[in-house]
């Protein structure tokens, strides 16, 4: 984390999270595991999104969790990979990996069947992660390769049946692209001032 007096974005995105999982237990009445009811409403309902129009639930489906260890598990993955983040990317380039990364999380989750409800904010975290690995490679001129397989490995071991691995190849995806536009617009514009 920098140390410019600036508010950490990680630390915003845990507090919101926590606000979010603060209310989503009051209005659940349940502070372990979240209603499901409440998750078809806030988290990302399928059916809901293709047949009704809610497209929003993309979004506020991020910051939804299902459970009390789904929240803690995730906020530490987000405190791991976000901090590191903060390293190298520019506020607004952080929020743009994270919303993107779970918005695109929600758009690949929407391949499973229409009564599939989804949540949480791993999706955007593992695009945190592919940001930072791709980014760290290619602006100092490395092959990507290696990022991609390690990307693709820590893919791989955190695949169980409760985890839904198409929000989190979808977020892990867009991290990527990202993250390597970023690296390739950062060494442009430090080739530009050597001249």
């Amino acid at each position: 984390m920098k140390l410019t007096g600036r508010l950490s974005p990680t630390f915003i995105l845990m507090f919101l999270n926590l606000l979010v999982y603060i209310y989503t237990s009051l209005v659940g009445g349940n502070f372990i595991v979240t209603d499901d009811l409440v998750l078809q409403i806030y988290g990302q309902f399928n059916y809901a999104v293709l047949y009704q129009g809610t497209w929003w639930q993309l979004l506020t489906s991020v910051f939804v969790h299902v459970s009390i260890i789904h929240f803690i598990t995730n906020m530490f993955f987000l405190l791991l990979f976000g901090l590191r983040a903060e390293e190298l990317f520019s506020d607004s380039e952080y929020y743009i990996v994270y919303l993107l990364s779970g918005i695109s999380g929600g758009i690949f989750s929407l391949l499973w069947p229409l009564r599939t409800v989804s949540a949480g904010a791993s999706g955007a975290i593992f695009g945190l992660f592919g940001s930072v690995l791709i980014f760290m490679r290619s602006v100092v001129g490395r092959s990507v390769l290696g990022a991609l397989l390690m990307a693709f490995l820590f893919l791989i071991i955190t695949v169980s049946s409760t985890v839904n691995v198409l929000a989190h190849l979808g977020g892990l995806m867009a991290g990527l692209g990202v993250g390597y536009f970023m690296a390739r617009r950062r060494r442009a514009i430090c080739s530009l001032l050597e001249y």
